[in-house]
């Protein structure tokens, strides 16, 4: 996490939280109930308040509330507006969900939206009631919903490692961020009394829940969970709006704390302490790591022991944060405002007293320069260094001799010009000559060659202009002040110079990393070909960070196999791929320089949007150093996000494109359809006539097959007029009170010849209550199934049709004796144009029968089940009619 301008210690607004504000313009607000657990009481208390806004005047609906058969909960459904729910099909069975249209176009000023985390039946515009509510607040209408802490993203794992029950549905943590957060909270004990007395689930339900969900261990730490969460909304919500009307201080209403990392040994302990300090104050916390020109000259064992440590934070929750600062006190005391942080967790090296005395302490002056923050300082172990080591930071921090040599040369020509203007000038216009190379020195070779260009130039002009010339001794004391204030002067000038050139340096780093973000993304921005974008990706990230990549995504039935690579001669062994496959499915860096899977030589990083791993990106160092250093984690976590946002376009514009070709298809065979069916049809009516009109002197088995294969062309054209209508949504409804037993027996009549050779027994009872549907269609439907029983079932075997109401609901099942259905795969021959072959005969059929029966149940409300019969070997169709289908005690006139 790059933070751009650490250091706006004034109270000016934060651009960033104004731009959140301003996009909050326009929408609508939403406001959670968030509970512990079911029975606490969120949607009793969301329609309480949503009464209280109707009676303020307040234009207030129910967009879709569940009550669970509550009493207290559904009274308060009562006089208040409620939008009518949606059927959707699904599976054989209607579901009813939130008509999001419906409160689209009815517009109020408040919608209450029960249970937010619900999952949507397949076929609605959403897959999660969440989304819906998103659409909401767009519209600009404020929403009301509820939801239990369980089902929280991020602490999904947490309560499932205590309840061992893991929540599937689930709401990310961005939605609570954006809402204003209500607790609705009661004692364990309390919420045990309700779920006993069976005001949360029924009594033998909760008995179950008792010993299971509903312990009070359970229930108290879920509670904790729910209240700290809202306390991190709210602590978040208010240090924006402080961010954007730019008040300063902490406004601690809950501790921050932030870890400052550095590079030396045992900073991993470090890391672990703010942990632990995080964990008492129930406190969110950061690491945080400062760039300063020192970084630069960092070994490569001190910049792993830095990556190491920012790795290990973030695998114990922490946010990361790398931050370019002239030093290190200027950038944590700058972090530390823009954060609000409250706990600062430093480390202290065994220093000298000598070297604290020149150097300084920087926890003295943090503790010094920091107010309103507590300040955890550590014991750390002061590095033990090489003699080389010690030579590359002397050499390091002394500078080079080319800039002493430059220097000095520098001075040297000084001399000359003065010597040469020396008639016309004075003594102080000679010294103002020095301060040249002063400042050339410092700007270019740093602080130190400054220093030491200030010495040289003191000296030659003691040297070669001041009396008695050509000796260092001074004859005027006023000439001594000279030499003195020119030596100051030089140092100061020095110092200034030098911190001017690490600004621009850090200034330099970071417009470089936003342009090499910047033009990576217009590059990426104007591909359209997921494969020209994985190579691109991988040859752009090869050559910032000077390393092999290759970007791997799942491809269907092979796992993860390789898209890109910035070169050919790359090489993956098991451990590397092993790596992979982890990063992809747990979504979290693995390999090299991370803490799994560590012996890999590559680092993989997953690539995610949405939610949702795309493809993992892999990394690796010829020379078999670390992949990337620490202050280029931040560049490399950027890089790969956008090309997450680039890959998830690609991949939704594919999927715009296929659902286009599925759409046009379907449009083109519903036309082929309808056209084949009504051209059919006319020949057809006029070869069943002639046949009819024959003299009795033609063969009559050649007029029976006349008759029988028009009859079975007519099934065909009829089956396909039907099966366009369907999906041209041309259905109407003719609904009326139909007996059962009736439609059994006119549906075998009319199927008799395909029924040939096989014995039929109706077990229909005539007792079994009227049915609601439409009789034409249901006619269809066991027309349809008792012809697949015909055609499938053994010659010479009973076919029966059973009927049975038990359950509060009707079954009317036709059973054949054949090879039955595939195990596992009886779904699939409701589809279109499927035909499931159960046995060696050779089986005439166009795939269409079984479909037109589901899309005409499914229609009227029923559902159709396919099976194996349980008694012998054979088929089962079943058509199910559910109880609001039932007539009850009801005559068939008056039924409707």
């Amino acid at each position: 996490m790059p933070v751009s301008d650490p250091g706006n210690s004034d109270n000016r607004p934060d651009p960033d939280a104004l731009l959140r504000q301003a996009e909050q313009e326009g929408r609508g607000k939403l406001k959670i109930f968030l509970g512990a657990a079911p029975g606490v009481g969120k949607t009793f208390e969301m329609l309480s308040e949503g009464a209280a806004r109707r009676r303020d005047g307040v234009d207030v609906v129910i967009g879709i509330v569940e009550t669970h058969g509550r009493v207290e909960t559904e009274r308060l459904t009562r006089g208040q507006e409620i939008v009518p729910r949606r059927d959707v099909a699904y599976e054989g069975r209607v579901l009813a969900e939130m008509d999001i249209d419906a409160i689209l176009a009815r517009a109020p000023r408040l919608a209450l939206v029960d249970e937010l985390a619900h999952t949507n039946a397949p076929g609605s515009r959403h897959p999660k009631r969440y989304q819906d509510v998103e659409e909401l607040l767009a519209a600009g209408i404020d929403v009301y919903s509820t939801i239990n802490i369980q089902h929280v993203e991020s602490l999904n794992d947490i309560v499932a490692s205590f309840t061992r029950v893991r929540v599937r549905e689930t709401v990310p943590d961005r939605i609570l961020e954006l809402a204003e957060i209500e607790v609705v909270d009661i004692p364990p004990d309390e919420l045990i009394e309700r779920l006993k007395a069976g005001k949360v689930y029924l009594p033998h339900e909760a008995t179950r829940a008792l010993s299971h969900f509903f312990s009070k261990s359970n229930l108290s730490a879920l509670r904790e969970l729910a209240l700290r969460r809202a306390a991190q909304a709210v602590d978040a919500q208010m240090l924006d709006h402080v961010r954007a009307i730019g008040i300063g201080g902490t406004w601690a209403g809950t501790d921050r704390i932030v870890v400052a990392i550095n590079e030396l040994p045992g900073v991993d302990g470090l890391v672990r302490a703010a942990k632990r300090v995080a964990d008492g104050l129930h406190g969110p916390w950061t690491a945080l790591f400062i760039e300063t020109p020192r970084t630069a000259h960092f070994t490569d064992v001190q910049h792993q022991r830095v990556a190491a440590a920012m790795t290990l934070a973030t695998q114990l929750g922490a946010a990361v944060a790398t931050v370019p600062a002239a030093s290190v006190v200027e950038g944590i005391q700058g972090f530390l405002i823009h954060a609000r942080a409250t706990q600062l967790v430093v480390g202290k090296s065994r220093r000298t007293r000598a070297f604290e005395f020149i150097h300084g302490s920087i926890v003295d002056r943090l503790i010094r320069g920091t107010s309103g923050v507590t300040v955890h300082v550590l014991p750390m172990e002061t590095e033990t260094r090489t003699s080389a080591l010690a030579w590359r930071r002397s050499k390091a921090g002394w500078g080079s001799p080319t800039g002493y040599a430059i220097t000095l040369a520098l001075v040297a020509a000084i001399t000359t010009v003065a010597s040469a203007l020396f008639h016309i000038l004075d003594l102080g216009n000679v010294a103002l000559l020095y301060l040249l190379p002063v400042m050339v020195a410092a700007s270019l070779f740093g602080l130190r060659t400054g220093l030491f260009a200030g010495i040289a130039s003191s000296l030659a002009y003691n040297f070669f202009f001041l009396p008695p010339v050509g000796t260092l001794s001074i004859s005027n004391p006023e000439n001594l002040i000279s030499i003195f204030v020119l030596l100051g002067v030089a140092i100061a000038t020095s110092q200034l110079t030098s911190r001017v050139r690490a600004q621009a340096d850090l200034a330099a780093a970071s417009a470089q990393t936003n342009a090499t973000l910047a033009g990576f993304l217009r590059q990426l921005s104007a591909i359209n070909d997921p494969a020209v974008a994985a190579r691109m990706i991988c040859d752009d990230v090869a050559q910032v960070f000077a390393v092999q990549s290759v970007l791997l995504a799942p491809t269907t039935g092979a796992g993860l196999t390789v898209q890109a690579a910035s070169t050919a001669d790359y090489r993956l062994d098991t451990m590397d791929l092993a790596a992979a496959n982890w990063a992809f499915d747990a979504g979290a860096a693995a390999g090299k320089g991370s803490a799994t899977l560590a012996a890999s030589e590559w680092l993989f990083q997953p690539v995610k949007a949405g939610g949702r791993t795309l493809a993992v990106l892999g990394i690796a160092r010829e020379n078999s150093g670390d992949p990337v250093r620490a202050d280029q984690l931040p560049l490399l976590t950027s890089l790969v996000d956008q090309s997450a946002l680039v890959l998830e376009r690609l991949r939704l514009e594919t999927e715009m494109r296929d659902v286009d070709a599925v759409r046009t298809r379907d449009r083109l065979r519903a036309a082929l359809l309808s056209s084949v069916s009504h051209d059919l049809r006319t020949p057809l009516t006029a070869v069943i006539a002639a046949a009819n009109e024959l003299d009795h002197g033609a063969t009559p088995d050649l007029i029976a097959t006349i008759k029988t294969e028009a009859a079975r062309l007519n099934r065909f054209v009829a089956n396909l007029l039907d099966m366009a209508r369907v999906e041209a949504g041309a259905l109407k409804l003719n609904i009326e009170a139909t007996d059962l037993s009736d439609a059994v027996a006119g549906a075998a009549h009319d199927a008799r010849r395909a029924l040939e050779g096989h014995a039929v027994r109706l077990d229909v009872p005539p007792d079994l209550p009227l049915v609601r549907v439409d009789p034409q269609l249901l006619h269809h439907c066991l027309l349809n199934l008792l012809d697949n029983a015909g055609r499938y079932g053994d010659p010479g075997t009973e076919i029966v049709v059973e009927g049975r109401h038990r359950y509060g609901e009707l079954r009317l099942a036709v059973l054949d004796h054949g090879a039955g259905l595939p195990p596992g795969r009886e779904a699939e021959v409701f589809e279109t144009f499927r035909r499931l072959e159960g046995s060696d005969r050779e089986i005439v059929g166009t795939g269409l029968g079984l479909a037109i029966v589901k899309a005409f149940a499914e229609a009227m409300g029923m559902m159709v089940e396919a099976g194996n019969r349980v008694d012998e070997p054979g088929a089962a169709f079943t058509l199910v009619f559910p109880s609001p289908l039932i007539v009850r005690n009801v005559a068939p006139e008056s039924a409707i």
